[in-house]
């Protein structure tokens, strides 16, 4: 499990932030564009595989591969994502 200094550090500044524009700051500050648009598309697949719509409706529709959708699902199934 990755559990070191700098993400325990990233964890603990992310539960501070609570303002909407300071936490957009930060991510638009922090991650590159691209990473910008794959985290919200990861976040839609979780929410669709939780509906239980299935992996290649979920792949097709957001555009992205089947590997994707199937990583999410595989996450799922460990039994992350409780929040969402």
């Amino acid at each position: 499990m990755l559990r070191n200094k700098q993400l325990n550090e990233l964890i603990d500044l992310l539960l501070t932030i609570k303002a909407r524009d300071q936490m957009e700051d930060f991510l638009l500050g922090i991650l590159t564009p691209k990473e910008l648009e794959e985290i919200p598309t990861r976040l839609s697949i979780v929410k669709m595989l939780k509906k239980g719509l299935p992996q290649h409706r979920i792949a097709e529709k957001l555009r992205v591969g089947i590997a994707t959708v199937t990583r999410g699902s595989k996450e799922l199934q460990k039994g992350r994502f409780k929040a969402v």
